[in-house]
């Protein structure tokens, strides 16, 4: 399927195709005022998936020039992964199996948007399949591990595409795309399926499909959004959008995969860069973004809440509801103090008056 021109629409965008150089269609007559008052200030220019836009060093485009065994490589590959001419293959439909394939260059784009092609299909019918995909950007690259195919306790972001689910007792529907934003110190659990360490994520039926299935990850000015396009309508769906997410710049992209005692296909057919052309403040632009820590600056975390895998229960810190929560319980203790001291208060003044 041609890609030269994705055109990206904010949250409900169709995926249109165009000719290099030349933008796609627009937003429709009615459309300028309201996404100006729904975006605010996020989203300055938005990018049209047109070559000027495109950075080929961080791109993986057929025909796979510059991957693996070139002098100058733009990607590495490692593990089960194999090249062939129409798609990057990180594992077979076979058990026990990792790969991956890695950018060489790293990327010092602040604002940024990745178009990922890509299939995951095998012989394995439901919940016989799995593991599932990995896409990064972080700090390290070309490290295997157990983190579907590479290490854990990264530095950076990972979007995990999972298809299988590790805990019976979840009320997720799989397959499931979450994200994960670690500054090292956290290790994904895989039977949890990374619940405690996910800040979003959602059902996304892209295993076994007859046609092409996409992917799209946007970060610009700390709000990082997930589209999909599964249905085979040039439209991207919302999957996930959260703000206060802070990534360095320098950092690799990659994508990796793993199979367990269960299988699939895991492959990789594009994955393209877009600059994003936006204004940043006289502040923003004298940070050192390469000297950064990735975080999330969230109001509520989603470990707040909840048990911890060893059994404990994990408070989290205070956040806005939080500390409504306890303000609240507070307010009805003094209330209830109030009437109890009231109530007990009378009865002895009833007493008193016995006495007299």
């Amino acid at each position: 399927m041609a890609a030269e021109g994705w055109i990206w629409r904010w949250g409900w965008g169709r995926r249109c195709l165009g000719r290099p150089g030349l933008p796609g269609p627009g937003p429709g007559p009615t459309t300028p005022l309201f996404l100006l008052l729904l975006l605010g200030p996020v989203v300055a220019d938005i990018t049209d998936g047109n070559s000027e836009h495109l950075k080929r060093e961080h791109s993986l485009i057929k025909p796979y020039q510059g991957v693996g065994s070139s002098s100058m490589p733009l990607w590495d590959f490692q593990g089960s992964t194999i090249l062939t001419s129409q798609y990057v293959r990180l594992t077979p439909d076979e058990r026990s199996k990792e790969g991956s394939i890695w950018n060489h260059q790293p990327c010092f784009l602040k604002d940024w948007e990745m178009h990922v092609h890509f299939k995951v299909h095998g012989t394995g019918k439901k919940n016989l399949h799995g593991d599932g995909i990995a896409l990064w950007y972080t700090r390290d690259r070309l490290v295997p591990g157990p983190v579907f195919g590479s290490k854990d306790n990264f530095h950076g972001l990972a979007i995990f595409l999972d298809t299988y689910p590790n805990d019976e007792t979840t009320e997720r529907v799989f397959p499931y795309i979450s994200v994960m934003v670690n500054n090292g110190s956290l290790s994904y659990d895989h039977s949890k399926d990374g619940r405690w360490t996910e800040l979003a994520g959602c059902t996304a039926d892209f295993r076994n499909r007859d046609h092409d299935t996409f992917l799209a990850v946007r970060y610009s000015r700390g709000r990082l959004t997930v589209m999909t396009d599964l249905e085979d309508k040039n439209e991207w769906k919302n999957c996930i959008d959260i703000t206060g997410v802070r990534l360095p710049t320098g950092y690799y992209f990659g994508a990796s995969a793993g199979t367990g005692d269960l299988s699939d296909n895991h492959d990789i057919i594009s994955m393209k860069l877009f600059q994003l052309m936006v204004e940043h403040t006289p502040d923003e632009e004298n940070i050192d973004w390469t000297k950064i820590e990735p975080s999330v600056n969230f109001l509520k975390s989603p470990k707040d809440n909840v048990d911890d895998p060893t059994g404990n229960f994990r408070s989290g810190p205070l956040t806005g509801w939080r500390v409504f929560l306890l303000l609240l319980c507070a307010l009805l203790g003094i209330i209830v103090c109030a009437v109890v001291g009231a109530v007990v208060f009378q009865k002895r003044q009833e007493r008193n008056k016995r006495f007299y």
